[in-house]
């Protein structure tokens, strides 16, 4: 086995750090390039000229109130598990407590049938052989120190036992704070749900008769494939997966369980406008995962689509998911196959509960019918 020299290790870590920290720089300009063309892109596209604007605020505080109760249910599974685990070590000491505690006792018992400490007078009295007597005496020594040696074990067992018991409980006040914070987001993302239920309502009607329009799908369309073009001129290169997209062809899993309702190239309702992606309707609230690995690169309310998360699966490929009443991950964030990314809802104005799903390569939507497993 080659012992690296110390020089040599230390090089590594520090060529380790060097590169978790570029890392982690790239993925902060990442954040700031896409969030920069956000923003611009709110700025041209006519943000304030369609009554949707205080939908999108109402549905933008429910998808970030509820990735803070996700959060929050997150760490209090995990100060759980620390809790049983010290329950655990104190149920442990606590064995090993009542051991010494039967050890000490049977010392006890045995000095006493002895005769205890008379027995060292008996043998320095009874002109025995001196040997005998130093061995004996060297003998109750050794009793003395073992029996010592066993109490200051026990006491360091009580010290230790009173120790976890204290984290114990710390971790136990952790946890019911918590509870309090989170039964407070819900609180307040209850109020959210009904003013976004009474802000839906309110613009329901009016998007009833947008939807006649041409016009405004055209608008969504092109809002989309616009924000789509903008995101590939800021992603860097270097996003592909080890497993090229295109290979997952007839392999992928559909993001969520669901009716396709609209196919692609199908001509939408009162409109000779045609379906670019699918949508799957399903009750709210159930769980959108990641059709392949990637990175996120949008995770924003866009207009017509509702909380819209777009992943970059690399080599041109992209993923949309849509009208999501929470997203679950933020830009930058790295994904694998299968992760929970959202929640099913009906944001954006949308009359029906389901996903709307696309499939692009680059910037141009592609038949998801072809590429998901039937």
């Amino acid at each position: 086995m080659t012992v690296l020299p110390r020089f040599a290790l230390l090089a590594m870590l520090l060529l380790a750090g060097a590169t978790q920290a570029t890392q982690q720089d790239d993925l902060e300009k990442l954040r700031k390039r896409i969030s920069a063309l956000q923003q611009d892109f709110d700025k041209s596209s006519e943000s304030k000229a369609e009554a949707a604007d205080n939908l999108r605020e109402s549905e933008r505080a429910i998808s970030d109130s509820n990735r803070r109760l996700h959060e929050l249910a997150q760490q209090q599974q995990s100060a759980n598990r620390e809790l049983s685990q010290l329950q655990q070590r104190a149920s442990a000491i606590d064995r090993e407590l009542q051991g010494q505690q039967a050890m000490l006792g049977r010392l006890l018992y045995q000095q006493y049938m002895d005769g205890g400490e008379q027995e060292y007078l008996k043998l320095l009295l009874n002109n025995d052989d001196p040997n005998q007597v130093a061995r004996e005496l060297r003998y109750y020594e050794y009793i003395a120190r073992n029996r010592a040696a066993t109490l200051q074990s026990l006491r360091n067992g009580r010290a230790r036992l009173q120790a976890v018991t204290d984290q114990a409980r710390k971790k136990s006040d952790e946890i019911a704070s918590l509870q309090a914070e989170e039964r407070d987001q819900r609180k307040l993302l209850e109020q959210d749900k009904h003013a976004h239920q009474l802000m839906l309502n309110k613009i329901s009607q009016q998007m009833k008769q947008q939807r006649r329009e041409i016009g405004h799908l055209q608008r969504n369309e092109s809002r989309l494939s616009q924000l789509v073009e903008k995101l590939a001129h800021v992603l860097p290169d270097t996003q592909a997966d080890s497993v090229a997209f295109k290979s997952l062809k007839g392999k992928l899993a559909l993001p969520v369980k669901g009716r396709v309702t609209n196919k692609f190239g199908a001509r939408r309702p009162e409109s000779t406008m045609p379906w670019t992606g699918w949508f799957l309707r399903t009750t709210p609230s159930q769980p959108v995962k990641a059709v392949a690995a990637g990175r996120v690169v949008y995770a924003d309310w866009l207009r017509g689509f509702g909380n819209l998360l777009i992943i970059d699966h690399g080599q041109g490929y992209m993923s949309l998911y849509g009208n999501n009443e929470t997203l679950y991950k933020q830009v930058g964030d790295g994904l694998r196959a299968g992760d929970l990314i959202a929640t099913v809802g009906s944001s954006g104005g949308n009359a029906d509960s389901g996903l709307y799903f696309e499939l692009r390569f680059e910037g141009k939507p592609f038949d998801p019918g072809k590429w998901v497993r039937h």
